[in-house]
């Protein structure tokens, strides 16, 4: 269904239900700016500081990196493979998992995502209201009510935001820094121990938990990289989100919470904002209410970007339609609490996302399955056990050996048990590409 065909121009149209035309990609800059504004985030310096928090300064900078160099890798080889064909999440899952078996797939992701724009819209209504005394829910419905505002205008929108978003949180987390070396010993950082007492976390679990808190929307970056004008610059775009800005928000978290700046740091991670907002003047505290609104909208405005545009191609109908219908769904979820539960959440996505993106790289990196190949089946088995596999062994992992990622050990196993079963079923016709 093409743009033109729905009476949609094609400057308006975001492309819900076929490849993006050569012609309306956008530049190396733009796909950049979704991406480097995404991670950059407040919620993701959080975890940043649990892990350093739970491992010490020193191994949970070499658990954050290693995450990061593993999401490098699972996100570019998606993206290459976005930017190359122009396809949504949604298109790359039906070619995997079949016309009918891509509703799994793609409504499971999707759900999540909005989980997460969920999440964070009531995060932005309980962080004003800690740090200012504003009223809880009224703030989480006027933002849910501006994020999904934002995400209406489309991937434009997206880029404009993370131009803003990126910049103001390396603004607000330097002045934090400082802040803090006012007060504490910066030097001190690098023999920090972590926590006493708190070993619940493993350098495996920590990786997983860096990963899991974009392993949902980074299995869906064909959403933003098929954007791109070819493969090469969705993988440079994909390079800003991870390991660039990812790593910087959870480095920031981590170097406050070593400092001693946070209490309770293997609960609530490294979430500096209070330290903006503790008797700092009225400047300050404005930078830090627009840091909180402009920074949290970025991410909920990209998860509901995911979830919308997935869900559209699910129903038939328009992003714009579903944005509408999926953001005031979540805000209702925001103010039901559902954002009381993160670390819950993320344990969960680590099991089962990452098996889910397995499949897709072995099937369409490694076994380079194209149009050309013929239709898809209603549903291919394969790639439901190989994701089951996966999804199996990730969860064993998390319970009997939590000394390894289970969110690594999930997405190796599936793809290979999925290139596997591939090759063993039809040896001619799934061989590795020469």
């Amino acid at each position: 269904m093409s743009a033109q065909a729905t009476g949609v121009p094609a400057e308006d149209s975001e492309y819900e239900h076929t490849p993006v035309p050569l012609e309306h990609r956008k530049s190396l800059l733009t796909v950049s700016a979704v991406w480097f504004g995404f991670p950059m985030i407040l919620t993701n310096a959080v975890p940043g500081g649990v892990v350093v928090a739970a491992l010490g300064f020193w191994r949970g900078m070499a658990a954050i990196l290693a995450a990061n160099l593993v999401m490098l890798v699972y996100v570019g080889l998606l993206s290459h493979r976005a930017g190359s064909t122009g396809e949504s999440f949604s298109l790359q899952a039906t070619r995997t998992f079949g016309r009918v078996g891509y509703i799994i797939a793609s409504g499971f992701l999707a759900t999540i995502v909005v989980g997460w724009f969920a999440f964070n819209t009531g995060a932005t209504g309980a962080t004003l209201n800690q740090a200012f005394g504003w009223h809880e829910q009224a703030v989480a419905v006027l933002a849910g009510a501006a994020f999904i505002a934002v995400t209406y205008l489309g991937i434009r929108a997206l880029s404009w935001l993370g131009m803003v978003a990126a910049p103001l949180f390396i603004v607000a987390g330097l002045i934090a820094i400082v802040i803090v070396s006012m007060e504490h010993d910066l030097g001190a950082i690098f023999s920090y121990q972590g926590v006493a007492g708190s070993s619940a976390l493993t350098f495996g679990a920590a990786v997983s938990l860096i990963m899991a808190t974009f392993a949902d929307s980074g299995t869906m970056t064909a959403d933003f990289t098929r954007w791109s004008k070819n493969g090469r610059q969705a993988v440079l775009a994909t390079v800003t989100a991870f390991p660039v800005a990812s790593l910087v928000a959870q480095i920031t978290g981590g170097v406050v919470v070593a400092a001693g700046a946070i209490a309770s740091a293997e609960t609530v991670g490294g979430n500096f904002l209070p330290i903006l907002t503790d008797g700092h003047g009225f400047l300050l505290s404005a930078l830090a209410a627009v840091f909180v609104i402009v920074n949290l909208g970025s991410v909920c405005s990209h998860c509901l970007y995911n979830g919308a545009l997935s869900w559209s191609h699910l129903t038939g109908t328009r992003m714009r339609v579903m944005t509408l219908v999926l953001g005031v769904i979540g805000t209702v979820a925001a103010l039901a609490g559902v954002w009381n539960h993160f670390l819950d959440w993320l344990v969960i996505l680590s099991v089962f996302v990452p098996p889910l993106g397995g499949v897709l790289i072995a099937d369409q990196v490694l076994l380079r399955r194209k149009e050309s190949d013929g239709p898809a089946p209603a549903v291919r088995p394969t790639a439901f056990v190989a994701w089951a596999a996966g999804a199996a062994v990730g969860g064993l992992v998390h319970w009997l050996a939590p000394q390894f990622s289970d969110a690594v050990s999930g997405l190796v196993v599936a793809l290979i048990v999925y290139v596997v079963i591939e090759r063993t079923a039809a040896p001619r016709t799934s061989g590795l590409a020469r």
